[in-house]
């Protein structure tokens, strides 16, 4: 049997993508995990794997070439098929792909139609097949820089990165948009809140990293995530996937990690095993990620298998959040920023280092009441920091 390896899809802001560099040929014999190719997107180079064993059969795109999400790329001859590729006469082939759920979105840039005025712009022929391989209506663009004003390839050609940028960033919202609407018409979602108070466990980071050197310093959040890993290894109304209208509770806790790019729009990234981590392999895997997705350094898995997301604004200065649940998960947990707030404390008010938990989850999977005892487990997690090394 043959499979059909399609263009993956790396978060719900892809339309997308371009292989940049293939890493097998047509019979060489892969294995799960092995890495195939390098993917550019507008995240940056993304590792492809393969979740099969078996032989290349083909590869059906060059380098360099830019394919919508969900397209072929490559066919795969699984183990043990006796099967040939393409070439044999009256083959059947099933067609599957290495993502879950390819989330596509179209776009386009609407440029300007060119008026009755425009007529009297000059071009030169080699300009001319540019603008339209661009899709540049160049008759809007008004006097170029070659001889009386004419447009020249080199005009032409400085418009190209503007346009990308355009194009990347239409996509993006135009995706985000999609996920967003197809979340909010098909989950019914409802929010919860619990501010907890995180006085504990800075006091442990303090003390943990007494004397230690930068790099091995453990942040409040890696304690944080800590908390919620193993909050939700006990609460499995939250930890898994809404399909085909059955839930499937998930074992493993890979938690989806929200990182910011520089340059805009945002990837999810898994911790694989989330809960059986301490805190000092949470803090290495919180570092690592965000590195290796700000200079292009992820997995396809680790953009594919998260079971439950996190988003932290509080680096941005937000002290809460709603979150909206990336289908076909049943929750998102948001957390605010880490902050000094007035508290009551055995009939005082004293001021409290506390942050802002927020859940939000899927009505058909789980209630108010479990949702709060998911935020309290969270909240004396917190409270025993000890118990999370």
């Amino acid at each position: 049997m043959n499979k059909i390896i399609r263009m993956p899809s790396f978060g719900s802001d892809m339309a997308k993508g371009t292989v940049a560099e293939w890493l097998v040929k047509p019979g060489d014999t892969v294995h799960r995990g092995d890495v195939i190719a390098t993917i550019d997107t507008m995240k940056g180079l993304i590792d492809l794997e393969v979740f099969d064993e078996g032989v290349v059969d083909t590869l059906l795109v060059p380098t360099g070439e830019q394919l919508p999400v969900g397209e072929p790329i490559a066919r795969l001859r699984l183990a043990g098929d006796a099967e040939q590729s393409e070439g044999a006469a009256g083959s059947a082939e099933p067609e599957a792909s290495v993502v879950p759920e390819a989330i596509q979105a179209s776009s386009s840039i609407v440029r300007p139609q060119a008026d009755a005025a425009a007529s009297s712009v000059r071009i030169s022929p080699a300009a001319r097949q540019r603008a339209g391989q661009l899709g540049i209506d160049w008759r809007t663009l008004g006097p170029g820089s070659g001889p009386d004003g004419a447009l020249v390839l080199a005009d032409i050609e400085g418009l190209a990165p503007s346009l990308k940028q355009q194009d990347s960033d239409q996509q993006m919202r135009q995706a985000i948009a999609a996920v967003v609407i197809r979340s909010k018409r098909e989950i019914p979602h409802y929010y919860l809140e619990q501010d907890i108070p995180l006085a504990r466990a800075q006091a442990w980071c303090t003390a943990f990293n007494q004397g230690k050197p930068t790099g091995q310093l453990v942040l409040v959040n890696a304690l944080i995530f800590c908390a919620l890993a193993r909050a939700l290894a006990e609460s499995p109304r939250f930890n898994g996937f809404y399909r085909d209208g059955h839930y499937q509770s998930q074992a493993r806790v890979h938690l989806g990690n929200v990182i910011h790019l520089r340059g805009g729009g945002l990837v999810v990234a898994a911790i694989h095993d989330a809960h059986s981590l301490g805190v000092e392999r949470m803090m290495t895997a919180l570092r690592d990620q965000v590195i290796r997705a700000r200079e292009g350094g992820l997995r396809s898995a680790e953009l594919q298998e998260a079971t439950v997301t996190v988003s932290s604004l509080g680096e941005r200065g937000v002290d809460r959040m709603q979150g909206v649940i990336f289908p076909p998960q049943v929750a998102l947990l948001g957390i605010g920023r880490v902050r000094s707030a007035p508290w009551v404390q055995e009939q005082s008010i004293i001021p409290m280092t506390q942050a802002s938990f927020s859940l939000a989850a899927d009505h058909r999977v789980s209630d108010g009441h479990e949702g709060a005892r998911l935020l309290n487990r969270i909240d004396r997690l917190l409270q025993q920091p000890e118990q999370l090394e």
